[in-house]
């Protein structure tokens, strides 16, 4: 059905769900608080080039499809909050190892030391937040109420966008960057406390497992929304990559909360295209005012729009990607959002530090660029697409 509205059911609430949403929160924050303090200590302190960086951000991004093909094997194989305890005990161990080099003074580091480090810490990033968003919230909701639970915990998880940058630059600027990664272990670790907590029943597994698959990993015959919402958040990486205040990611998370308040009061009974569409043009004014007028109350605009723009955006393709997907497939609807998101941003990232490191003009030219392109993508092609091929 076309309708904006996603309904609200109170007992969804409950005990268990709440530990899983902020898991997944508490997991991305120990990811996104390093996007803004980790290129500073690397250029700073371990003297990297602007294109070094760029990798080193890029290869999260290609990181996060490694175990995704064994991902359905793993988690019916084995007790699927294991797996995901183990998941993020990797991103833990990515994180001591960084906090290890960190702690050298330059003795070892080496650009190819911490591209492998991050290439790890997306590996087990995204495989860690496959398992939750795909497995285990589902498991903790009743079947009727799925479609709002990965729309509601989705959001904790795009809190943590604006609330891991943010404590990472308080953090920064106040102590060290090891202070950083000391606070991103710690963030992760009480994200395995709160699985540990939530009890999940044993299942026996499958006859004729296969080690690796596209189940619960790819989306087949999604690749239009995937390729549009990359673009969304490829504008978003190269953005973040300006030097932003804690100031802005405050701003833009106020954004976020007047994006949820859009949508279940002024997007409610809307034409289906309309929010995408306001969320584009949205974050085309954010970046317009940015590259034209350089005023103080523009760094007050500009986080508000790109924090309503990108709450607007981004959850209505999650939608998209669940309504794409037969019931059986809703799990894997959820990987293949996290992968086009995070991709994207990490594209961008790379983008911003090894083609526009000190160019903010420029940046911002191909930001406007690429959220044009995006618009017209969707409106001209990807929607009607979708409309032709959902299966709910």
């Amino acid at each position: 059905m076309n309708t904006q509205n996603t309904p609200v059911h109170v007992r969804l609430w409950h005990r268990d769900f709440w530990l899983m949403s902020l898991s997944t929160l508490l997991l991305s924050v120990a990811v996104y608080i390093l996007i803004p303090t980790m290129p500073e200590w690397l250029m700073q302190k371990e003297h990297f080039t602007p294109m070094e960086v760029g990798l080193a951000m890029g290869a999260f991004g290609i990181g996060l499809f490694t175990f995704g093909p064994c991902c359905s094997y793993m988690v019916e194989r084995y007790r699927r909050n294991r797996v995901c305890i183990l998941s993020v005990f990797g991103v833990i161990a990515c994180l001591l190892e960084l906090y290890y080099v960190h702690s050298l003074r330059s003795q070892i580091v080496s650009v190819g030391l911490i591209l492998l480090q991050r290439f790890f810490l997306g590996a087990f990033f995204g495989f860690a937040q496959m398992v939750l968003s795909s497995t285990l919230i589902i498991d903790t909701s009743e079947s009727f109420k799925r479609t709002e639970a990965n729309f509601s915990a989705a959001w904790f998880a795009r809190f943590a966008i604006s609330l891991g940058p943010m404590l990472g630059l308080v953090i920064f600027n106040y102590f060290r960057f090891d202070a950083v990664v000391l606070a991103a272990v710690f963030s992760a670790l009480l994200s395995v406390v709160f699985i540990l907590t939530v009890r999940f029943p044993f299942r026996s597994p499958s006859d004729n497992l296969r080690v690796f698959s596209l189940d619960r990993f790819l989306l087949p015959g999604s690749m239009p929304l995937f390729i549009n919402l990359a673009l969304v958040s490829l504008s978003l990486g190269m953005i973040m990559t300006l030097g932003l205040s804690d100031r802005f990611y405050a701003i833009m998370m106020i954004g976020f909360l007047f994006a949820l308040l859009a949508q279940r009061f002024v997007f409610r009974d809307a034409d289906l295209k309309s929010e995408v569409v306001s969320g584009l043009i949205l974050m085309l004014a954010a970046e317009l005012m940015i590259y034209t007028r350089p005023l103080p109350i523009v760094w007050y605009l500009s986080p508000l729009c790109i924090g309503l723009a990108v709450g607007l955006t981004s959850s209505r393709f999650l939608m998209f990607f669940i309504k794409l997907s037969h019931h059986c497939k809703r799990g894997t609807s959820q990987s293949m959002y996290l992968l086009s998101w995070e991709l994207g941003m990490s594209l961008g990232l790379c983008m911003g530090f090894m083609l526009f490191f000190n160019d903010d003009k420029s940046l911002l030219i191909t930001a406007m660029a690429v959220t044009a392109a995006t618009m017209l993508l969707y409106t001209r092609f990807t929607h009607n697409w979708f409309i032709t091929h959902k299966n709910r």
